[in-house]
């Protein structure tokens, strides 16, 4: 439900359950950190995650959910695994984010999406806590006060109120995203892995400054 294509330094891991509205598995999401973490060391110029069909991911599958995945430690690995890539990574959004999905969207130094996705994290409603590591990336994104209309007044945002927000970087029309992803990547790759790589640092450096 997972797929890989590597092509020219640029790795795209694609969530493929589309029936199921592309809602995450404790499976799935283990795949996604393993090719995460390979990536890492694997030689990736560039990492885009995306889906298949009209939502990007409604977050855990819900059977799974309320067997313990909504609280594993699974989905802060591979959150984690996204965030320390050295270089660019990208979520290209085909449709409406949702749940725990949030986390590997956040982790992703660019989002870009397709217009009519929503965003939304209903933990307040399921009651649930966020993952640790989601709080912080969505308040140096959107601020405190957007990020507690997400989290606490559990609102779903449409993706260009989101795009004012911060939260999304780019509307892509749906026949381009593929395409648009990759153009977005094409500077980084074709630039030695460690200029791209310290250029990232820099970055994240000043964002967490800037939060402090």
């Amino acid at each position: 439900m997972i797929k890989l294509d590597c092509d020219g330094g640029i790795w795209t891991a694609t969530i493929n359950r589309p029936e199921k509205a592309n809602s995450l598995t404790a499976a799935m999401l283990g795949e996604l950190a393993d090719v995460a973490e390979r990536a890492a060391i694997g030689g990736a110029q560039a990492f885009i995650l995306t889906g298949v069909g009209r939502v990007f991911s409604a977050g855990a599958d819900l059977q799974e959910a309320h067997a313990g995945l909504a609280v594993s430690p699974v989905w802060e690995r591979l959150s984690a695994a996204i965030a320390a890539l050295p270089c660019l990574s990208i979520a290209a959004l085909n449709g409406t984010l949702a749940g725990g999905a949030m986390g590997m969207a956040l982790a992703c130094d660019i989002r870009i999406a397709v217009p009519g996705a929503r965003v939304f994290y209903p933990v307040m409603k399921l009651g649930f806590l966020p993952q640790p590591s989601d709080v912080p990336r969505l308040v140096r994104l959107v601020g405190p006060a957007r990020a507690s209309m997400i989290l606490m007044a559990g609102q779903k945002v449409d993706v260009a109120e989101a795009q004012t927000w911060g939260l999304i970087d780019r509307i892509v029309e749906p026949g381009a995203l593929p395409e648009a992803a990759r153009a977005l990547a094409a500077d980084s790759v074709a630039a030695m892995p460690a200029h791209a790589k310290a250029i990232k640092r820099m970055i994240w450096l000043e964002s967490r400054s800037t939060l402090a």
